[in-house]
């Protein structure tokens, strides 16, 4: 049972590193789009990887979301808004989507397509 556990945190991370050092070493731009879920929430972070500093963070905890799951589709398209937004009012044209250990699907997509419609070019 353990040794299942330590393979499955392993793997994960050995995916995270993966694409992260992916987005890092083949992008030449100056932001990077961070993206975590947790089966109740989803967070983006706004990063500036030349200094290394998160220059805006949105997430479902922030916004006020009455009435809406915080780990729904519909809650990773307002996160993906406010980033955009934020980003916009920064004077950032173009970030790198880190999507972590997370397939590009479901409400990662979702956040992506958002910012995306917000003028993010990711």
């Amino acid at each position: 049972m353990v040794n299942s556990v330590r393979r499955r945190q392993f793997r994960r991370k050995r995916r995270v590193n993966r694409v992260r050092n992916a987005v890092k070493r083949c992008s030449t731009r100056q932001h990077r789009l961070s993206v975590f879920r947790s089966n109740d929430n989803i967070y983006a972070q706004l990063i500036d990887d030349v200094l290394g500093v998160t220059v805006c963070s949105v997430s479902t905890l922030q916004l006020d979301m009455s009435g809406v799951n915080g780990g729904s589709v519909e809650a990773a398209r307002t996160v993906g808004k406010r980033i955009g937004e934020l980003a916009a009012g920064k004077n950032i044209a173009e970030a790198t989507l880190d999507r972590g250990a997370y397939r590009y699907h479901g409400r990662v997509a979702a956040l992506a397509d958002a910012a995306r419609d917000a003028g993010l070019t990711l």
